[in-house]
């Protein structure tokens, strides 16, 4: 989790622009820019100037992107020291390891528990709440919301491969009585994009693709390419370029 996804994130729910953000920050378009593809470092979490301006224009709670800011910095160091990190949403983190399926429980343990709030975990976070109908904030998922995740849904799985999603509802909880009409899926990477190696490699490395968003992915595994076969390096720079307003009109 950090300050450029949460940005990110807002700007595609409200539907505004890099330079509307820019304006109401009092800063330049290029900065906003370069923070939002990672080429310039947030400000400070003390730097309440610019982040309240950008809370109160994202609608976001006040102190919202300098938590966000400081939690980042707090991961950074830990992650150096070797220290295990601590879950931005402990009780919805813990929901989601207890309800993915046990075969899969130890691998998905693993992924997850490297980052505070990692992309696998936003992904799944994400669809549970969309498959519930829980119109909230991520980052503002309370236990009142897990508790209703937990009477709707019985279990999820993943294909590590291609970010495809099965989700099951509990019987009476909005998913009809037979089985099939319980099982929701969903597809973020289709098969013929899948065999892909440079994607394989792009979306494996939490280097690259850590910070790009389901509909980001949406977009990058649908390219095509007849018989040629892009780096991992590739789907990097197209996914910098579509954040850069500079590339639309």
């Amino acid at each position: 989790m950090d300050v450029a996804f949460v940005i990110r994130e807002r700007l595609l729910e409200l539907g505004l622009e890099q330079r509307d953000l820019a304006r109401a920050a009092h800063v330049t378009e290029s900065y906003v820019s370069q923070l939002l593809t990672g080429k310039k470092a947030p400000p400070a979490p003390n730097r309440t100037d610019i982040y309240d301006r950008m809370d109160r224009f994202l609608k976001l709670r006040p102190g919202e992107l300098a938590r966000v800011a400081e939690l980042a910095r707090k991961e950074d160091l830990q992650r150096k020291l070797g220290d295990r990190l601590e879950p931005l949403l402990p009780h919805l983190r813990e929901f989601i390891l207890r309800s993915c399926r046990p075969e899969q429980a130890k691998q998905v343990r693993a992924i997850i528990e490297r980052q505070s709030f990692g992309e696998l975990e936003r992904l799944v976070a994400w669809k549970l709440l969309d498959v519930v109908g829980l119109a909230v904030d991520i980052l503002h998922v309370s236990a009142k919301h897990v508790e209703i995740l937990g009477a709707r849904i019985e279990s999820w799985a993943v294909d590590l491969a291609t970010f495809g999603l099965e989700i099951v509802l509990r019987r009476g909880g909005g998913g009809g009585g037979g089985g099939a009409e319980r099982v929701r899926r969903f597809a973020f990477v289709e098969r013929d994009a899948a065999e892909q190696p440079g994607l394989r490699k792009f979306l494996a490395d939490r280097s690259l693709s850590g910070t790009a968003t389901p509909q980001e992915l949406a977009f990058l595994t649908g390219l095509r390419f007849q018989g040629r076969h892009p780096t991992a390096l590739y789907y990097y720079r197209e996914l910098q370029n579509l954040r850069d307003p500079l590339h639309f009109e």
